[in-house]
């Protein structure tokens, strides 16, 4: 499969669709770029849409988009409920298939770059691509929207953007450039005018009001419709999944004795979010995902040939990566399969219908881990790689000798980072595995046990990668927290894993 990153950019315009138009024909003027989806809120003024293909095609995309919202949207005279800095307000980059995190940052820095240097708009990266730990949350990034952003930029050095100028555009304010993963936009229609509610409930079930975890919510009107609106942003629909959004939300406005009137989805959403959703609210029993029609005719027309068959292909080729703190993330992932193989076939039987609830909490964090460790399959693979890149450049001058040496320290931190990341996921998948073996269904006790049993290895094979990356690290005392930290996190995934085993054996 080739390359294929998501982009969805935000524009401050849903009033005016020739604008809006404009704007996506510059999208459909970049070859082997797809358009997803386009949605206006007349609102919210503001439209979002949806493009995916080759990253530096969509790139390309994206920056054409930025430069003809910059012509068309003016921020000056701009109004609507939902905030905003400017004309293109947000571009966040996804990886989607064959493609990292790491690749999106890159994508998402050198478009900011761009954007800065053509445009003369003001950049602030954000998530992933942040360069300061306080503007990884865009609602910080975006404090104060396109006013109070112009009276600080340019005087306050925390408001310095990380591209551009250092002074607000005057028509088209500034941008938020970053990468991350899929996110839901997902909003709650209530029975009632009084905005006050809304906003009420949206502080309730954001994580920053002491809500839920991965939820950013706000409260506005919909003055056309009489309605107000719960509007939220899922940043994480594995830990907090739609369903458990919208029942909160709907706990919540019964407090004021409001209906929840529709809820919406606006943009594209993974299809297994969904799937989760129709489980939990049908309450089915013994559900898989090859039962619904579309998976099994998929998998009838594409063979049934492992989805790693090309990874397997490439592990046993002369090359170096992927190799082996490629296959200790696989086999965390596996380990965690398992974990929510038990967890359904737990749910799905009446007989454990006590443990419900934290058999749903099991899965959906075994689900996380599995998303988490089968990114750094290819991470680990991308760390080493930039190390051999390190090693490779030239000598000679004590100049280029320092900096090939700058280059290896800075490869070989990254080398360790990942499985030092590995292990810690492998322990987690270990913790879930104990879980889930003492409350689980006891037909299943035996993959509980694999599911430890893949932990460890992962843990283990990771340590190996740890040790061998970290001997060439000059700093002693280095070294020597990177060695305990690594027996740490060995001996707590092994004391979970023999604990593991003994509750399998007993149990059976």
């Amino acid at each position: 499969m080739p390359k294929i990153v998501e982009c969805v950019p935000n524009f401050s315009e849903g009033r005016r669709p020739e604008v809006l138009e404009e704007i996506v024909a510059t999208i459909r003027g970049v070859a082997g770029v797809h358009l997803l989806d386009s949605e206006m809120d007349a609102n919210h003024n503001r439209a979002v849409v949806t493009i995916a293909g080759p990253p530096e095609e969509v790139a390309e995309a994206a920056f054409r988009a930025i430069a003809k919202a910059a012509e068309r949207i003016d921020l000056r005279s701009h109004t609507g409920e939902h905030p905003r800095m400017g004309a293109t307000d947000v571009v966040p980059f996804i990886p989607i298939a064959e493609t990292s995190m790491v690749e999106c940052v890159a994508l998402a820095r050198a478009l900011g770059e761009r954007v800065g240097r053509e445009l003369a708009i003001p950049v602030f990266l954000y998530e992933a691509a942040a360069t300061r730990p306080d503007r990884e949350n865009l609602a910080e990034v975006r404090r104060g929207e396109f006013e109070g952003l112009a009276k600080e930029i340019g005087t306050n050095p925390d408001r310095r953007p990380d591209f551009g100028p250092d002074a607000i555009h005057p028509s088209a304010g500034a941008i938020a450039i970053g990468a991350r993963m899929p996110l839901i936009a997902y909003n709650v229609n209530l029975g009632t005018r009084d905005v006050s509610v809304a906003k009420k409930i949206a502080k309730a079930i954001r994580f920053a009001g002491g809500g839920l975890r991965y939820v950013k919510a706000m409260g506005f009107e919909l003055k056309d419709r009489g309605l107000t609106q719960v509007s939220m942003n899922l940043v994480n629909y594995r830990e907090t999944p739609i369903h458990r959004a919208f029942a909160m939300v709907e706990r919540e406005a019964a407090r004021y004795g409001v209906p929840v009137v529709a809820s919406e989805i606006v943009g594209l959403v993974p299809e297994d979010a969904l799937i989760e959703s129709a489980d939990f609210f049908l309450q089915l029993e013994n559900f898989q995902p090859n039962q619904i029609l579309e998976n099994r005719l998929r998998a009838a027309t594409e063979g049934s040939a492992l989805p790693d068959d090309t990874f397997l292909d490439r592990l046993a080729s002369g090359a170096p990566t992927p190799g082996g703190g490629s296959v200790a993330a696989l086999c965390g992932a596996l380990g965690a399969a398992l974990v929510s193989m038990v967890s359904r076939l737990t749910l799905g039987s009446k007989k454990y219908a006590e443990v419900h609830e934290p058999i749903k909490e099991i899965l959906e964090r075994s689900e996380s881990m599995r998303s988490n460790l089968t990114n750094l399959i290819d991470r680990d693979a991308e760390a080493f790689d930039a190390v051999l890149r390190a090693y490779k450049m030239p000598r000679g001058s004590d100049e280029a000798e320092r900096s090939r040496s700058e280059a290896i320290e800075r490869g070989l931190a990254g080398a360790i980072a990942v499985p030092l990341e590995t292990m810690e996921r492998a322990a987690d998948v270990a913790a879930l595995a104990e879980r889930v073996a003492a409350i689980g269904n006891a037909r299943a006790i035996s993959d509980a046990g694999v599911a430890a049993i893949l932990a460890e290895a992962a843990a283990r094979s990771a340590a190996l990668n740890v040790r061998i990356n970290a001997a060439g690290i000059a700093d002693d005392a280095k070294r020597r927290e990177l060695s305990a930290r690594t027996d740490r996190l060995l001996e707590t995934v092994r004391e979970k894993s023999g604990r593991v085993e003994r509750t399998v054996l007993e149990k059976m």
